[in-house]
């Protein structure tokens, strides 16, 4: 009897050390935390570091990352060449200038201006001769038809008097085009009509020409100083002008990628001078080539800038659209529990009782996780303090 005590003593002690470890194994109990393999159950006093939200569905965007720069709007911008040669006697505009399209941008004397404005004069000057003939020879058909009809005059003098005017009419009309040729070929030299007026009326002739501004805009470069020899030839812009009312945003595209872009596809872009800004525009232009170092394509949107805060040459960063959106569940970025390559959440499967559920996650946008697969519509999960809970879970 007495060894039947023992051995039912020592199995007693045995069952509670075997249960101790099991407990120990299955939960955990600690500060009223309790944990399990998969589960945790916290305590009303730890409900208040907890964000229990719902899952809901969003429409996720399937964008493309990638770098680039704000750059001129190269379809309102343009380079100032001079079509003469010749020094350099006045500047007029300075970088930073806003013009106006006609604008003086400098002065230059040339001698190349002579021959054209002799050209003019002597154009001019055939002109009103041929005129002075096509009003005597119209007056001389007039009169010897008129002689001719009242039986004064033979048919011969009418017909020599026809052709006389004929002649003078092609006469006008050759001295009339080689007048205009002339008066084009000053404006293409620079000369404005108000300069070219005062030649055909007064005859002077002038070295001294202006180049004018041929667009609106503001200047933004200028490679000429005052005293400088300046050739028609040369191909060097005097100045660049450009309006800054709108930019390009060029965004470098992988080449992998470039086969999911479109042209009117939406394009997001962050400046890093202009942090608290989004710029949105439509892609515009896609590049036919690729960069042979970079192994990029130049993908190109043109934005607004009316109140001129982007500047050319600024870094950006974009995400381009690619696809409509596809709605699915969707979590802020905090409830999401990372680990390696491994994605996790916290499911509230009753009051204070959460779950650890594995989860397949997309893409991120406006601090909410894609949700592929794993939960549902409708579900509650942790999202401030996931990691807390996850914390108390693995200790």
């Amino acid at each position: 009897m007495v060894v039947s005590i023992a051995a039912t003593l020592s199995f007693r002690r045995l069952s509670a050390v075997l249960f101790a470890l099991v407990l120990s194994t299955s939960f955990a109990i600690a500060d009223g935390t309790m944990k399990g393999d998969d589960f945790v159950r916290v305590v009303a006093d730890q409900m208040h570091q907890l964000e229990v939200v719902k899952v809901e569905p969003y429409a996720f965007l399937d964008q493309r990352s990638a770098i680039g720069q704000i750059s001129f709007n190269e379809d309102a911008s343009t380079s100032v060449l001079t079509p003469f040669s010749g020094r350099v006697i006045r500047l007029i505009a300075k970088v930073g200038d806003q013009v106006k399209s006609g604008d003086p941008l400098l002065e230059i004397d040339s001698p190349e201006q002579g021959p054209p404005q002799n050209e003019f004069i002597a154009a001019q000057t055939a002109r009103n001769k041929a005129r002075s003939q096509l009003n005597l020879a119209q007056i001389v058909e007039k009169r010897t038809r008129d002689l001719y009809e009242g039986k004064a005059a033979p048919f011969k003098d009418l017909q020599q008097a026809e052709a006389q005017l004929a002649a003078a009419e092609s006469d006008m009309r050759s001295t009339d085009t080689a007048f205009e040729a002339a008066r084009i070929r000053l404006r293409i030299l620079g000369r404005t009509d108000a300069e070219i007026s005062e030649l055909e009326q007064r005859g002077t002739i002038a070295r001294i020409t202006g180049i004018a501004a041929p667009i609106d805009g503001t200047v933004i470069s200028r490679k000429v100083g005052p005293g400088q020899y300046v050739k028609a030839d040369s191909g060097e812009a005097l100045y660049v002008i450009a309006d800054l009312s709108t930019m390009w945003l060029k965004a470098q595209i992988f080449e992998q990628d470039i086969a999911s872009v479109r042209v009117g596809q939406e394009i997001e872009a962050k400046v890093a001078a202009v942090p608290n800004r989004t710029f949105r525009a439509r892609i515009a232009n896609i590049s036919s080539a690729s960069d042979l170092t970079t192994r990029r394509v130049v993908v190109r949107s043109e934005i607004g800038n009316p109140d001129g805060v982007l500047k050319s040459e600024m870094f950006a960063s974009f995400k381009i659209g690619t696809a409509e959106p596809s709605t699915t569940p969707a979590v802020p970025t905090n409830a999401v529990i990372r680990e390696g390559d491994a994605a996790t959440v916290w499911v509230e499967t009753e009051p204070m009782l959460f779950k650890r559920r594995v989860v397949d996650i997309g893409i991120q946008q406006d601090g909410l996780t894609q949700i592929r697969s794993g939960l549902n519509v409708g579900e509650l999960v942790v999202a401030r303090g996931a990691i807390f809970v996850d914390n108390e879970w693995r200790q």
